[in-house]
């Protein structure tokens, strides 16, 4: 079988990258792994049982409360590098969507983005967290926009790198994974092999090649804690997927409009899945919107690449440090 792009790459999605005066350009040189951090924030993986099922997640610092939410098919492990660079300033809390990552799902529970910002709030509720600042990456970008949208109260920031916008929900390039995943074989063709050939995926047709900026990543470990629970349950898998066809944020704008919590962009320009258009978007669609960074050369999943850069602009946007 001929391997297909990761997220099929339509063609004219990425726009001319526009620089600003918060431009940063992405070092060519690999990026700190966070290899002994990595291993303990797996030791440090808990379960917490809600009505959608047993949500895993790891928690790290005191305080007022952060919540990281994690791409697709990433989990909370993403967040490694920017959980140990920000607990000593706020409580961070880094869950796994429903049907991603370490999540066990009750039976029956919807996955469509509604239903996780529902979890989310329950997953908040049984942690005794009343307001969060949020940060988020690609799908958890959707995600963040509708909780932002549905408990604008239970917001007191929000930190958004490269994700949905209601002018790119979903993005052409998610339609393929979409179609697969229709045929429930996302999972199997595209997921397994890249788990059983770590090179593969980090090869400009895996998952490494089209979303992370370094050719050294992702990491074998990261590889196996990405894709590891994702083909042991592909038809957990391939269910999450098939919800994303749908425009999640259409007719958001007014909500996000009347938001007043700080919202700040930080958009990487090599992002052949969302376009330039996403980051014009976003800057224009919020009530207290901080403006866009955007970082030279950085694809969709640079925030574990670069955890300094994104401990920096939560410092900055929290008061902090």
């Amino acid at each position: 079988m001929q391997r297909r792009n990761f997220l099929g790459l339509a063609a004219g999605t990425l726009a001319a990258a526009v620089v600003d005066r918060n431009a940063f350009a992405a070092s060519p040189a690999a990026p700190t792994t966070d290899a002994e951090d990595g291993a303990a924030f797996l030791k440090a993986r808990r379960f917490i049982r809600t009505s959608a099922g047993e949500i895993a997640y790891v928690e790290r610092g005191q305080g007022e409360a952060a919540l990281f939410l994690h791409g697709f098919p990433l989990n909370g492990y993403q967040w490694r590098g920017a959980l140990a660079r920000l607990s000593p300033y706020r409580r961070c809390i880094a869950p796994d969507f429903l049907g991603l990552g370490y999540t066990r799902v009750a039976q029956g529970q919807s996955l469509a983005p509604d239903a996780q910002v529902r979890m989310l709030a329950e997953l908040l509720d049984k942690l005794g967290v009343d307001r969060v600042d949020v940060v988020a990456n690609d799908s958890g970008g959707q995600a963040a926009q509708l909780f932002l949208a549905t408990y604008p109260n239970r917001v007191r920031t929000l930190l958004l790198t490269n994700c949905d916008s209601q002018v790119e929900c979903p993005p052409p390039a998610l339609q393929p994974v979409i179609e697969l995943a229709k045929q429930n074989q996302f999972a199997q063709q595209w997921l397994a092999p890249w788990l059983a050939d770590k090179a593969l995926a980090r090869s400009p047709q895996g998952l490494g090649g089209q979303t992370f900026t370094h050719a050294s990543n992702p990491s074998d470990e990261a590889i196996e804690v990405y894709l590891g629970p994702l083909v042991r349950d592909a038809a957990r898998t391939n269910a999450f997927a098939v919800p994303l066809e749908r425009n999640w944020l259409d007719g958001i704008g007014p909500a996000l409009k009347a938001t007043r919590a700080p919202t700040r962009i930080v958009w990487g320009t090599g992002d052949p899945i969302f376009s330039e258009a996403g980051a014009k978007h976003l800057d224009t669609a919020f009530g207290a919107s901080r403006g866009v960074r955007r970082v030279e050369g950085a694809k969709l999943f640079f925030p574990e690449e670069f955890p300094d850069l994104i401990a920096e602009e939560a410092r900055r946007l929290w008061g902090v440090g």
